[in-house]
């Protein structure tokens, strides 16, 4: 399974940017959709969760400005960005747990997007 993002980039402080993550292989479904960030030298965060048929969970720092959704028939998760502050700046993954087809479970990473909030 390949998770590809795209969306990151440059932004000023008070914007917006929206992340998206599209998965491709042999998926039948995918179960957790997750984005996480990290910063040099820091661990890395968890910011959103989608699990399919329950509710988001968010990090606090981003509670009320993000919002994660996902469309597991297009097999793309998203992460919309708003507000944006100088402290979100990171590099963002997307992660995805689920079933492929055959039964076997799978647990991919994208690669990372870098989003920059200029203040």
């Amino acid at each position: 399974v390949q998770l590809v993002e795209s969306g990151g980039g440059l932004v000023q402080a008070g914007g917006s940017l929206r992340l998206s993550c599209a998965a491709s292989g042999m998926i039948f479904s995918i179960s957790v959709m997750e984005w996480y960030r990290q910063t040099p030298g820091k661990q890395r965060e968890l910011v959103a969760q989608l699990t399919i048929g329950g509710s988001p969970n968010y990090a606090s720092s981003v509670k009320g400005r993000f919002t994660i959704s996902g469309d597991n028939a297009k097999k793309t998760m998203y992460l919309q960005m708003n507000d944006l502050k100088p402290e979100d700046t990171a590099v963002y993954y997307c992660s995805a747990r689920g079933l492929l087809q055959g039964g076997t479970a799978f647990s991919s990473w994208g690669q990372g997007t870098q989003v920059t909030v200029s203040s």
